[in-house]
């Protein structure tokens, strides 16, 4: 599913236009170790579990049909051990770090012109300050029919005041939504949060070490049988974007364990909510890895690229949503990524963390 940027939206005539595509890489920076994480003694903190490491297919899977050029080619790389969030972060968990820093959100900070157009094309137009305001995405719930599928302004829409405490707008609440996935959080608000809970986010071959979970080479989470989609995932079913048929028990977002976890323990690495990762999005990574040499701990390309984006950074998010359908993105398989911009969130993106041994005890 594609997501315009704050940026993008301002600078196309629609109030905003794409962000997501495409990725590449440059050279993929390989991390060895002296020390190898395979099983922890250390008892796992509350809401997380340990991924064992291994060494796996990252990548599109030869039997997948919906694979993209940007997951291929295929490769295996090894990943320390670590401990995960067994869920994507919560309201409630969100709100915690909030009440103890008083942190606030991009999305309800006032845009600032200034800043956004140093990386707009030259001459952008300032746009009406009424809508360099606080607000964010969120998924037009009433479109009826579409025009064409290439222009995503039609299912998105600037809501101003819409924030992870008012997910479809001001006069919306998070109230009784404690165990629902926070939503309209931007990258600088995730680094916020992990750094005041002493975490730090996934890379993509670590999301996706955990997403395999006891497996090594399978499309999807729970295996490789597509027609176990609506049993394991909360995404789209119906035609995408006019009709959702809810045969999954739900039309939209879902509170956390909703399906069943993957074979270690992990719930919603599939749908429901994209997860951000700590890789930048490049969108020839893959194609130009040296893979005649092992892969360790790798962290992504050096740098982001994504020729229909050239003046956004943007990072790698994983794991699909609840918009997600096969005639579309079918980003509910585990070598799938789209990239979003440092500035954007959205009503259908939160996260997930992770910490190693060594960051637990440093804290002691």
């Amino acid at each position: 599913m594609y997501l315009p940027s704050i940026k993008t939206k301002v600078a196309s005539l629609s109030l905003f236009l794409v962000i997501l595509s495409t990725i590449s890489s440059c050279k993929d920076k390989e991390v060895t170790t002296s020390k190898t994480e395979t099983i922890s003694t250390t008892e796992a903190p509350e809401g997380m579990i340990w991924v064992e490491q291994k060494t796996f297919l990252q990548g599109a899977k030869a039997s997948d049909n919906y694979a993209m050029s940007r997951e291929k080619p295929a490769h295996m790389v090894t990943v320390d051990g670590f401990y995960m969030d067994i869920t994507e972060v919560t309201n409630k968990q969100f709100k915690a770090f909030i009440d103890a820093t008083k942190y606030i959100t991009i999305a309800e900070r006032k845009i600032d012109w200034e800043e956004m157009k140093k990386q707009l094309p030259a001459n952008t137009p300032k746009p009406h300050d009424s809508i360099l305001q606080p607000g964010s995405l969120i998924f037009n719930k009433s479109v009826n029919a579409v025009v064409n599928m290439e222009n995503y302004g039609q299912w998105w829409t600037w809501r101003t005041g819409a924030d992870w405490k008012h997910p479809e707008g001001p006069e919306s609440s998070i109230e009784g939504k404690d165990n629902y996935p926070v939503v309209h959080v931007a990258y600088p608000d995730v680094i916020a949060y992990c750094e005041w809970a002493n975490r730090r986010l996934p890379t993509e071959a670590e999301w996706e070490s955990a997403a395999q979970g006891s497996n090594s080479n399978t499309i999807f989470t729970w295996g490789n049988d597509p027609t176990l989609l609506d049993a394991n995932a909360n995404t789209w079913q119906g035609v995408f974007p006019t009709k959702n048929e809810p045969k999954d028990g739900f039309e939209f977002i879902s509170p956390v364990k909703s399906y069943a976890p993957n074979s270690i323990g992990l719930y919603d690495m599939a749908g429901n909510v994209w997860e951000i990762t700590s890789d930048f999005f490049h969108v020839k990574y893959y194609s130009e890895l040296d893979l005649s040499k092992p892969i360790l701990n790798p962290k992504g390309a050096n740098q982001h690229f994504n020729p229909n984006n050239p003046y956004e950074v943007e990072h790698v998010m994983k794991g699909g949503s609840f918009l997600c359908h096969a005639s579309y993105c079918a980003s509910f398989r585990i070598s799938a990524k789209m990239g979003v911009s440092t500035d954007s969130g959205s009503d259908h993106m939160g996260f997930r963390t992770v910490a190693t041994t060594d960051m637990l005890a440093s804290k002691k």
